[in-house]
């Protein structure tokens, strides 16, 4: 048994990888109505999440949804195939001409968007048929069912990466927020006077590098001591 994954740590309650569930208040899905209009009337933001959200009043409920690029508090957004095709507004991609630039979209049908949330992503609509194939973020091609929503436009907050972070201490932050682990810089790099494993000719870590046999779960990890070539009588 050796140690969790990274990935696997963060969220479970160990210290360094804690993730601030308490701070996510919602999922930014799609609005479950067969149509309607609403109004936005306030962005609001939340942890860990760079792209803005905007809270949407459609009248009987009130639904947030990840904010396009250049969108105003007062403006009308739709869900539905009665909409313009204009950003802001949610249609089925079956629904949308080729060359829409669409958002936050369905993989299924019904499971409120999967693809292109992060802030100023978008995905390209190529081509219709038995169903729709879209230009990724990444490059690929990708098809989905006809029916699949999809928001029009770019997500709000692609000039993010613009903004310097000024200090490490930020980023640390920024990263904490994210569950993710910081930067840390490793032993072999730095010199005698300020690690144990620092300085010589070629990278080593100034001891054997190798795990005993006996080592108990959690440190059982990398190379292990080599088993034993007699049996012990």
């Amino acid at each position: 048994m050796g140690k969790r994954l990274i990935t696997q740590r963060r969220g479970r309650g160990f210290g360094r990888y804690r993730s601030p569930r308490h701070l996510r208040f919602t999922d930014a899905k799609h609005a479950r109505l067969a149509s309607g209009a609403g109004t936005i009337v306030e962005f609001v933001h939340e942890a860990g999440r760079i792209a803005p959200l905007a809270k949407v009043d459609f009248g009987s409920m009130e639904q947030i949804m990840i904010a396009p690029d250049g969108a105003t508090v007062g403006q009308e957004v739709t869900v539905g195939p009665g909409g313009a095709v204009v950003a802001g507004n949610t249609k089925a991609v079956g629904l949308l001409p080729e060359g829409t630039v669409v958002y936050n979209i369905e993989s299924q049908p019904g499971d409120g968007g999967k693809f292109a949330r992060t802030a100023g992503t978008a995905a390209t609509i190529v081509t219709h048929g038995a169903r729709t194939v879209l230009l990724m973020p990444s490059g690929k091609f990708k098809d989905v069912d006809n029916k699949c929503l999809a928001t029009v436009g770019l997500v709000a907050g692609g000039g993010h990466k613009d903004k310097p972070f000024a200090k490490s201490g930020k980023k640390f932050h920024a990263y904490h927020g994210k569950a993710k682990a910081y930067f840390k810089v490793k032993g072999i790099a730095m010199n005698p006077v300020n690690h144990p494993h620092g300085g010589g000719g070629h990278p080593h870590v100034g001891t054997q590098s190798s795990v005993g046999r006996n080592t108990p779960p959690g440190r059982k990890v990398g190379r292990l001591a080599p088993q034993r070539k007699k049996k012990v009588k």
